[in-house]
């Protein structure tokens, strides 16, 4: 497959020629990751329409090698990646005006600015690679596909193993060793296994709760390969059903399908959430959906566009977001159901592939 890194930096260097900047300090990894291949934890990104400069640390003089390569000038600063970049910059005199990520800045990184490079004028920037990161490529999405089968594939080792009596903890742990099984490099968020009153908790954090019989199990869970990730949700029964369980799993579930199949790339993110939030306030229980239908999803689990109530942005073809409604009634349980779906030039493509049946388990 073609390396796709010189044409999102050509893309790059466009927008800053829109934005009168003579070049950008990228300082966002995941933002640095898409343009050059470097997945470290360590590294400052200066991009100008005649150079791509590239500084380091020691640590990663090998790593870089490999996932850089030559896209980059590569610099290796033995002490503060901040020295070298005054440093380089003090040798490219067609630099005067910068812009720089103000959304990923700390702000004793924004004073240096202000003092160490004072000899520059930098300007605020909000978005620029971030945007280009909406429209995902074929190899992009190929990779959020293969991560939503380890997610699917983990899930399915995971559920004949779960019993009424273990803890979240306990069921959170024969997930995360499913998912590693399944080739996860790692876990996009913490896995959030809620139980019983706790699933009505859309952020629950998993605990020594123990799940009990006639209970729901809700699993929201992430999966990663290459850096890009999956963001799954299911809803269980442990144990029998009940009519008024099935009754809103069913709620959701319809909720659920139906956003997948009409969300369309050129529609607003309010209208992708009103296609599930107005069937679901159709069924009486709108005020129990209180957060938005979805989001964007890739080197990020949480990355643009935006699917709520306030989104007025256009959603991008090649965008892959995730759509979730649910329903949470404190004190008596929740129902949430996530898929992530990528938005094509002939529609929607649901990437993840796992039955929207209510199981009962144990």
């Amino acid at each position: 497959m073609a390396d796709s890194r010189p044409r999102r930096l050509a893309a790059l260097t466009e927008a800053l020629v829109a934005s009168h900047l003579d070049g950008l300090l990228v300082t966002s990894l995941p933002n640095i990751r898409y343009l050059t291949g470097f997945s470290g934890s360590s590294a400052l990104l200066f991009v100008t329409s005649r150079d791509v400069l590239f500084i380091t640390d020691f640590r990663y003089q090998t790593q870089v090698v490999d996932e850089v390569g030559d896209l980059a000038r590569v610099t290796i600063e033995p002490q503060s990646l901040w020295t070298g970049l005054w440093h380089q910059l003090s040798q490219m005199p067609y630099v005067e005006v910068a812009g720089f990520e103000s959304a990923h800045l700390l702000h004793r990184e924004f004073q240096r600015l202000l003092e160490a490079g004072s000899r520059w004028q930098w300007r605020p920037t909000v978005d620029l690679v971030e945007t280009l990161r909406e429209r995902k490529d074929e190899g992009e999405r190929a990779l959020i596909e293969q991560a939503n089968g380890i997610a699917t594939r983990a899930l399915e080792r995971t559920l004949p193993q779960l019993s009424a009596g273990m803890t979240e903890m306990e069921v959170a742990g024969v997930l995360e060793k499913s998912l590693r099984d399944e080739g996860s490099e790692g876990f996009p968020f913490p896995s959030i296994v809620a139980s019983g009153p706790r699933s009505a908790l859309p952020h629950a954090r998993s605990t020594a709760r123990r799940v009990e019989q006639g209970e729901f199990l809700l699993l929201d869970f992430g999966a990663e390969t290459q850096g890009y990730c999956a963001d799954v949700t299911r809803t269980f029964v442990m144990g029998r059903a009940v009519s008024e369980q099935r009754e809103v799993y069913e709620v959701v579930r319809s909720a659920n399908e139906q956003a997948a199949r009409r969300v369309r790339a050129g529609m607003t993110g309010r209208d992708a959430d009103a296609i599930a939030r107005d069937y679901i306030e159709q069924r009486g229980f709108g005020e129990l959906f209180g957060h938005s239908l979805g989001h964007g999803l890739g080197l990020e689990v949480h990355e643009a566009p935006r699917l709520a109530r306030t989104a007025d942005a256009t959603l991008a073809e090649g965008a892959v977001v995730t759509i979730e409604p649910g329903i949470y009634r404190p004190g008596w349980g929740g129902v949430r159901i996530e898929d992530d779906v990528f938005l094509g030039p002939d529609g929607p493509s649901i990437l993840t592939q796992f039955t929207h049946e209510l199981l009962e388990l144990g």
